[in-house]
């Protein structure tokens, strides 16, 4: 199997014991709850919403970055790339929060 995976975050630590606590305690989610969650099947990634053809830019180190909405994904030099993240991360080189690079969510201090 191999070591296992380096604490990343230890307050997402401390909430999973607490849920896992509280499940045991309370009995965790309802079957109906669990249902309606398992129905919602999967969720279009950020900046979908903004509809296709909408432009996302950026400049970033003296170069713009200009992305598509498109149905099928965003485009980018005439590739098209499942999420903004992935479009991040061919640009700079380094791994990103496409949504943040983009300046759709606020940085977090």
């Amino acid at each position: 199997m191999g070591p296992p995976p380096k604490l990343r975050s230890p307050d997402l630590l401390r909430l999973m014991l607490a849920w896992r606590l509280q499940a045991e305690a309370l009995g965790g989610i309802l079957p109906e709850t669990r249902r309606l969650l398992t129905r919602r099947g999967t969720i279009a990634p950020e900046g979908r919403a903004l509809g296709d053809g909408a432009i996302l830019r950026r400049d970033w180190q003296g170069r713009r970055i200009e992305v598509v909405v498109a149905a099928d994904g965003f485009r980018w030099e005439d590739k098209t790339y499942p999420s903004l993240s992935a479009i991040a991360r061919a640009a700079t080189g380094t791994r990103w929060n496409g949504p943040r690079f983009f300046g759709l969510r606020e940085s977090t201090p």
